[in-house]
């Protein structure tokens, strides 16, 4: 599935791949991506906000994100960054509290060409149900949504950069 600017993949039998492009270096991205104060204006479809974001960057150190969204919903994710490679790698497993069973593992890698930046984003999700259960929510048009809002994000960095 393709939405405008997110690219969206299955692979194998438990398996996502989504990409994006940035016009922001890999570092900012990166920044964007693990630090709270930028997760929290980004992170999310219209209509959520992270009301908890903990992350301690670090090989097995701990990431938490709850998130509120319309009518109260609320979405809880955790899991341990596996491997911290600034700017341009993390690994991290992810659990969400309403998944029978497991963690998918997700790996995502930026690529910066002329100050521009792929990230792609491999999750493996620990079943073939769990992926599918992951790709029959609004999973593809709330990333799109908040890779939407980290592109406004990254500009508004880049522009108070420069100011």
């Amino acid at each position: 599935m393709t939405l405008p600017g997110l690219r969206v993949t299955e692979t194998g039998t438990a398996g996502l791949v989504l990409t994006r492009d940035f016009a922001a270096p890999a570092s900012l991205v990166f920044a964007a991506l693990t630090r709270p104060e930028l997760l929290r204006r980004w992170h999310g479809a219209h209509g959520w906000h992270l009301t908890a974001c903990d992350v301690d960057l670090r090989p097995r150190g701990a990431w938490r994100f709850v998130s509120l969204g319309p009518g109260g919903a609320e979405m809880e994710m955790y899991g341990e960054f596996r491997d911290v490679e600034p700017p341009g790698r993390l690994v991290q497993t992810e659990i969400h509290r309403s998944w029978p069973e497991g963690a998918a593992l997700v790996t995502t890698v930026l690529a910066e060409t002329g100050g521009r930046t792929t990230m792609t984003v491999t999750a493996q999700y620990p079943s073939p149900e769990i992926r599918d259960q992951v790709v029959r929510t609004p999973m593809r048009r709330g990333a799109g949504e908040a890779y939407d809002r980290l592109a406004s994000v990254l500009d508004q960095e880049k522009r108070d950069a420069h100011a």
